[in-house]
């Protein structure tokens, strides 16, 4: 009796994304979830990122691979420059505070660095003044989450439809001005003031694997870029096969 060819076919390479100021890697997770491998650099060391991480400044590390052709090795690029410079807590709310201080919009630079890479690429911004195009806004209700954190994402290369916003099921638990309101989401965002407990924000967020309150106020929620993703993704295999 013949036996049947027995045929190895290797699994098809995962693109390959780089994440830039990738902090503890809640964009990086969604990305991987939709498909990618991912590679982060931040400056600051960060020993709970889930995936492959290279300390570095995250633009000049970008310069580098760009100088080196090494950035050929990479299919897309996502990018989250921290954001005190036109944040609203920053430069509106806690002014008064002294919190505001100076900072370095570094928005600008990262964009003519993406451009010059030639990948397709995003830049994620808060609500504020950085000056990003709104190309898709995206907010926690959208996908069920415990927080609204509406995110921005500037689209470098390509382009997405953006998605409906959900209308918000009441408001964000905490205090305000001295009166405390009840609410279906949590405050992602500094301590005190009725913020939620590390296990709360942990669920709200869909984030298990760091449990540091900075990275989690920091952090995108995975399903944000896992959205993103795929999106890609999808319009890439249609560009593919068209």
């Amino acid at each position: 009796m013949t036996q049947p060819t027995l045929i190895r076919r290797e699994r098809a390479a995962r693109p390959l994304l780089l994440d830039l100021f990738c902090c503890a890697g809640g964009a990086a997770t969604g990305y991987q979830r939709a498909g990618f491998d991912v590679v982060g650099v931040d400056i600051r060391p960060r020993p709970n990122y889930p995936f492959r991480f290279v300390q570095a400044d995250a633009l000049e590390y970008l310069a580098a691979l760009i100088a080196s052709g090494q950035i050929e090795r990479y299919a897309f690029a996502h990018s989250s420059p921290p954001c005190q410079a036109g944040c609203a807590l920053t430069v509106g709310t806690n002014r008064s505070k002294g919190w505001g201080g100076t900072h370095v919009d570094l928005v600008p630079p990262t964009r003519v660095l993406l451009e010059a890479s030639g990948l397709p690429y995003v830049i994620e911004q808060p609500n504020g003044k950085a000056e990003i195009r709104k190309d898709v806004r995206l907010c926690g209700e959208m996908f069920s989450l415990g927080v609204l954190r509406h995110r921005n994402f500037e689209l470098g290369r390509w382009s997405a439809t953006q998605p409906a916003h959900v209308p918000h099921r009441g408001r964000v638990r905490g205090w305000r001005h001295g009166e405390f309101f009840d609410g279906p989401y949590v405050a992602a965002y500094g301590n005190g003031g009725g913020k939620p407990s590390i296990p709360e924000l942990q669920t709200a967020m869909g984030i298990d694997w760091t449990d540091v309150r900075e990275e989690l106020t920091e952090a995108i929620p995975p399903a944000f870029s896992q959205w993103i993703g795929a999106a890609f993704l999808t319009r890439s295999r249609v560009e593919v096969a068209a």
